[in-house]
């Protein structure tokens, strides 16, 4: 087997060793994912590589299949292999697990909440960004996709991270006690676990949720502005496109990553303190008498929901 990275994260250095990840790239760009073992050969259309070439030599080579073609032999970055990874739910695509750290403000020694661990994606980002010196706790409720984000998380980092611990269960229901600095939600509903998350956040604290539609994202920021112990939540999305770039031939690329979620941020106040007015209010309507949702504490009941005036 590899020996793991000394520190967790991941990264490693030196001659590949059998049991290692590597990828695999042909000429048109095409990645293959490949784990390293004596004796083995790797099949494509262009003929075999055999794993023994690359065991004991260092990344960033080219190696040629008995068929003629090239490909590059490098070891995953983190990113490549978030998307790539066995899975149980869909991941967190790398592009928001960047916003996430930075708008969630992780930092090393942080103690962290994360509930809908999914596939373990965005739990690499985050035992990266906490270090060993902090501490994750992530929730899932389905013990099947607590199960796979294990191995991926193990599989990736070289072995169990001290700083990450799984608890399989609702979060409303199994929350722990311990008090925490940061708290990351992808769930279907993250404004169910307003209530309890405010409960163990410490002041200045920062929770960041990540949902994937518009009525997802309007019940949410709804829920942190009712609750009122709440900055005004910020909502945001990020898309990535690239640049093709040869000779005077400067263009967007044909691909893009375009939508994948929407993140939503606030931070907690301090106890007993309510969250200034709102100084815009919303357009009329914004909160009609079908809305059925959590209204802020400044905005007036719709006229249809008052009580109907007594007879006679």
């Amino acid at each position: 087997m590899s020996e793991p990275p000394t520190d967790l994260s991941g990264v490693r250095t030196g001659p590949l060793r059998a049991g290692e990840r590597i990828t695999l790239s042909d000429p048109k760009g095409r990645r293959n994912s490949v784990v390293l073992e004596p004796g083995k050969s790797f099949h494509t259309t262009k003929g075999g590589i055999s794993h023994d070439e690359l065991i004991g030599g260092p990344e960033g080579v080219v190696v040629r299949s008995v068929g003629g073609t090239e490909f590059l032999a490098m070891r995953p970055l983190l990113n490549e292999f978030s998307v790539t990874m066995p899975r149980g739910a869909a991941v967190v695509y790398p592009k928001d697990a960047a916003q996430i750290v930075v708008a969630a403000d992780i930092f090393p020694g942080a103690r962290v909440v994360e509930a809908g661990v999914g596939s373990g994606a965005l739990s690499l980002y985050l035992l990266r960004a906490v270090g060993p010196t902090g501490r994750l706790w992530s929730y899932e409720r389905r013990e099947d996709f607590a199960t796979i984000a294990q191995r991926n998380v193990t599989g990736f980092l070289g072995g169990d991270h001290p700083a990450w611990e799984v608890r399989v269960g609702d979060l409303v229901q199994t929350l722990g006690p311990e008090p925490v600095d940061r708290v990351v939600l992808d769930m279907l509903a993250p404004w169910e676990c307003v209530e309890a998350v405010a409960g163990v956040l410490e002041p200045g604290g920062v929770v960041c949720c990540y949902v994937a539609t518009t009525t997802q994202l309007g019940r949410t920021v709804d829920t942190f502005r009712a609750h009122g112990s709440f900055t005004e939540p910020e909502a945001t999305e990020t898309t990535v496109r690239g640049w093709h770039a040869e000779g005077l031939a400067i263009r967007p690329a044909h691909a893009s990553t375009g939508h994948t979620g929407f993140l939503v941020t606030t931070r907690r106040l301090a106890p007993g303190v309510q969250a200034p007015q709102r100084k815009r209010r919303p357009a009329a309507g914004a909160y009609g008498a079908d809305y059925t949702g959590p209204r802020p504490r400044n905005i007036a009941p719709h006229p249809a929901d008052a009580d109907p005036e007594p007879a006679g």
